[in-house]
């Protein structure tokens, strides 16, 4: 969770700051500082929201309890909350990321929330198998994605939460194109500078390697891939709409992230 200027919490005033619990590994750019706290801890929270105008929600747990109570904490100080929900928000009434926008509708906040597809990071699951075989074993190949680059979501929440007229805004985001896996996988390779070979699995045989490489995965996760073979993942341009730039292609993330696979 990032937080508006004046955050008591940071040795500068006035200068933006993001709540993370591990701030030694944040990241972070030239003029972002980074304070150690955790959404489970709202007492902690509170400390820091103090002086807040603006509050840029990520919501890391998969449920939507202890939402209220982090919520409470913010709209004693800020006014306005861009939160990064998700693009299934919208047709799933039933997900946790529809129940934390309807609290978050219920806040008295001025919201505005950022729905992306799948982001292009993701595919950093591959990192292992592309290093140490440079052989991709997935199911779904033809699946095409519209998977976006974390900077076009960081942009867009930029002008959400400084700007007016956000307000009520449900966004969502995607990449300039849906792309299938397997062109993925192509454009990873052609970043790191050596080919990447896909191998199809099963959906029978996915299941027991995303067991071991992710500690299971949801049937709804290997039904949505499917789907994504005959009717690609959305693609719209909002995220040139808001910035005057187009998406960046998965071919541009591939290449900012190079290390990730070599």
């Amino acid at each position: 969770m990032s937080v508006g200027r004046s955050c008591p919490g940071c040795s500068s005033r006035g200068q933006p700051c993001a709540l993370t619990r591990n701030p030694d590994a944040a990241g972070l750019p030239n003029g972002i500082e980074a304070v150690r706290g955790d959404l489970a801890d709202v007492p902690g929270l509170e400390e820091h929201v103090k002086g807040a105008e603006a509050v840029f929600l990520v919501w890391l747990f998969f449920t939507d309890e202890g939402t209220e109570g982090v919520l409470d904490a913010i709209v004693q100080y800020a006014r306005r909350i861009v939160n990064v929900s998700a693009e299934v928000a919208g047709e799933r009434p039933d997900s946790f990321w529809a129940a934390v926008e309807r609290h978050i509708e219920r806040s008295g906040l001025e919201w505005t929330f950022l729905r992306p597809t799948g982001f292009a990071a993701n595919t950093r699951m591959w990192a292992d198998q592309i290093r140490d075989t440079g052989v991709v074993r997935f199911p779904y190949g033809e699946a095409k994605r519209s998977l976006i680059h974390e900077r076009d979501i960081a942009e867009v929440a930029v002008r959400a939460l400084t700007e007016d007229g956000h307000a009520g805004a449900r966004y969502v985001l995607t990449g300039p194109q849906a792309v299938t896996q397997l062109e993925q996988v192509h454009e990873i390779g052609e970043a790191i500078g050596r080919p990447v070979r896909w191998e199809e699995l099963s959906r029978e045989d996915a299941r027991e390697q995303l067991a071991e490489l992710l500690g299971g995965v949801p049937e709804g996760a290997l039904d949505t891939w499917a789907a994504f073979v005959e009717t690609p993942e959305i693609v719209t341009s909002t995220v040139e709409d808001l910035t005057g730039e187009p998406a960046r292609p998965f071919g541009q993330w591939a290449r900012d992230h190079a290390e990730d696979f070599r």
